[in-house]
């Protein structure tokens, strides 16, 4: 086992389960928001199965998983703003408990769960079939256009499970006005996609011609 990969995996790990911990509960004002520990769940127990998993049988991907050092600046804004993005919609989900500002039905938050739940077993898929993925915008060395499979039916299958995972956080957390702000999030991944579509014309064999043979980006029929 690679003991330097393994603590920087348990290190961010840790920090990502304290930050939405804090995000969540302190302005919810209170341990009985019972969405937050929901949300808390299904989002860091499969993440603890998933790094297991990748620990053992590729570390190659979550080491590129875990390097999120972008060289471009457009890359970097756009990081900033799905930064920004996420600070908002927890804090708000948070006060929309402790306010009660608008209150969903619990059902809302079990159905938002389910959906969670495939868009996460969409994102396995995902990294199972594309070796090469990265968090990066970049084009890997002997890297290949992959055409098969979730990439048969959208370019960026990827994109496609986290928009799926992010607009059903807010909706597990039980508040509309997180999820009006996660809205934003599809510019701002149309504006990473723009980019990155543009490196890889440039810099990976072939996949001028796989934009031909796959025409949507991310949603079927629709984008």
């Amino acid at each position: 086992m690679d003991l330097k990969l393994f603590a920087q995996a348990i290190f961010k790990y840790l920090s990502g389960l304290l930050i939405v911990g804090l995000l969540l509960f302190l302005p919810a004002g209170s341990f009985a928001y019972w969405q937050g520990w929901l949300l808390m769940g299904i989002l860091f127990i499969p993440m603890f199965l998933a790094g297991l998993i990748m620990m053992k049988k590729a570390p190659g991907l979550l080491r590129k998983r875990l390097d999120v050092r972008e060289q471009q600046s457009e890359q970097k804004t756009v990081i900033a703003l799905s930064g920004l993005m996420f600070l908002a919609a927890f804090i708000v989900a948070g006060l929309n408990f402790r306010c009660r500002w608008v209150i969903l039905p619990d059902w809302v938050s079990w159905a938002a769960a389910a959906v969670f739940l495939l868009a996460y077993m969409l994102y396995a898929e995902v990294l199972r079939e594309n070796v090469w993925l990265s968090r990066t915008v970049e084009v890997q060395a002997n890297q290949k256009v992959i055409d098969t499979g979730l990439y048969g039916v959208v370019r960026h299958p990827m994109y496609m499970s986290t928009i799926l995972l992010f607009l059903s956080m807010p909706l597990v957390l039980g508040s509309v006005i997180s999820f009006a702000i996660m809205l934003t999030y599809i510019p701002i991944i149309a504006k990473r996609i723009r980019s990155e579509e543009k490196v890889l014309e440039n810099g990976l064999e072939g996949y001028t011609a796989y934009k031909k043979r796959v025409r949507y980006k991310v949603l079927p029929f629709v984008w």
